[in-house]
């Protein structure tokens, strides 16, 4: 073992001048470190400050949110779990086209980590008094990345594209930091123009002036392993709901409506679990390797779970206003969470299937439609049987799910990519 692991290593490596240069990887490098897992731990803390901040928006005006202060509410929460996304995600991305367990890299992890950690506790106030803590954190992170990368790349042909990244990330952090001293409107403008700014030169291959651009599907990555690092994360998303719904029954009081309710949340995890897992969710990793260029399929299976992530996020608000008010008619603005996360989920979900099989299965999109014709309905009865009409039909598609498998073959991966 320890002989192969040299070779690995040098594998990832190259020495030059002397010095042991960074490259991209030359093999998979497995399953992730226990520095990637340890990072992930930091988003649990996160994605529940998510959830808290989204809950004091909803729950306002004694229970009841509406209009635009709803809309304005979600927004400025959706802005801020994007960021933490794309933190994350660029993050899995470095991991995956570099050996993971390189001082370098481990540095940039860590550096991240430690950046997240601080978002995630400048989230509730991110709008009011944290907005510095929080811009200053995102920057540090988005900048450190490339910047490292630039400096450990040596004359790898691939600097040049960290050299591209790096300035995107410092002009738009420009914005982010001027936004973090001002109110809270135009803190709002000038963040969400950064952020848009960022996800649109990362679609288009980092494009700078006199530097030019990237394609994709040119970009070496180790696709299982940032498969795995997706599948982790929506795991790491998932037990976020079910610590939500935890922290939100433990409050009590404990009567049997605020029990069930409860049980339902925790019922509606295994759900959501048991959708995402069989069979496209399993095999991921499989699909990305058999691609034809697996950063094109890495990168379609970042907004698919991003599709899904934010569906989480509102199931798990969805949790914490059933659990705490299980006899109120949920308001609109409650039921966009608690049956508009599911239905995210449910079309995230399609997506993953056709980006690991070419097709979906009618049971997604019924599902989807199903929950919006019952939507006018579930307004009217108490919010904890909307609740209820979530997971019944989430089991539906669960059940349909392992009646198509039963006493058939694994089905392989077949990526229309």
């Amino acid at each position: 073992m320890p002989g192969e692991l040299g070779r690995h290593r040098r594998a990832m490596t190259v020495a030059t001048g002397g010095k042991i240069r960074l490259t991209p990887t030359a093999q998979d490098p497995g399953r992730a470190t226990f520095l990637e897992l340890f990072f992930d731990l930091v988003y649990v803390f996160a994605l529940t400050r998510i959830s808290a901040r989204a809950f004091g928006d909803l729950a306002a005006n004694d229970g009841h949110a509406h209009g635009w202060s709803a809309i304005a509410g979600g927004g400025k929460t959706l802005l801020l779990l994007l960021a933490l996304w794309s933190v994350w995600q660029g993050t899995a991305w470095t991991t995956s086209r570099y050996d993971p367990r390189h001082g370098w890299v481990q540095g940039i992890v860590i550096t991240a980590l430690l950046a997240s950690m601080v978002m995630g506790v400048a989230i509730p106030e991110a709008f009011t008094t944290t907005g510095l803590m929080f811009a200053v954190a995102y920057v540090v992170a988005q900048v450190s990345r490339p910047l490292t990368l630039l400096v450990a790349l040596g004359p790898h042909e691939y600097r040049r594209l960290k050299l591209r990244m790096t300035i995107v990330f410092a002009s738009t952090g420009v914005l982010w930091i001027v936004g973090a001293l001002l109110p809270t409107n135009p803190r709002v403008a000038l963040w969400t123009a950064a952020l848009v700014v960022e996800y649109l030169v990362a679609r288009f291959g980092w494009p700078v002036p006199g530097l030019g651009r990237s394609t994709i599907s040119k970009w070496d990555i180790a696709g299982e392993h940032l498969a795995d690092r997706y599948q982790q994360f929506f795991l790491v998303a998932l037990g976020e709901t079910i610590l939500v719904a935890g922290f939100a029954y433990s409050r009590g009081p404990y009567e049997v409506t605020h029990a069930a309710a409860f049980a339902l949340a925790l019922a509606t995890s295994i759900a959501l679990w048991r959708i995402y897992i069989q069979r496209a969710g399993q095999i991921l990793g499989e699909a990305v390797t058999r691609a034809r260029h697996p950063a094109t399929i890495g990168r379609s299976a970042a907004d698919t779970h991003l599709v899904m992530v934010v569906g989480l996020a509102g199931v798990a608000i969805g949790y914490e206003l059933v659990i705490d008010h299980p006899f109120d008619p949920p308001p609109a603005a409650w039921l966009a969470v608690v049956i508009g996360g599911p239905i995210l989920f449910l079309a995230g979900r399609a997506r993953l299937e056709y980006e690991v099989f070419a097709r979906v299965s009618p049971s997604r999109w019924i599902a989807i439609l199903v929950l919006l014709a019952l939507t006018p309905l579930l307004a009217r009865i108490p919010a904890v049987m909307a609740s209820g009409a979530a997971v019944v039909v989430l089991a539906a598609v669960a059940l349909a799910d392992a009646r198509r498998a039963r006493g058939r073959p694994p089905e392989a991966a077949a990526p229309p990519f």
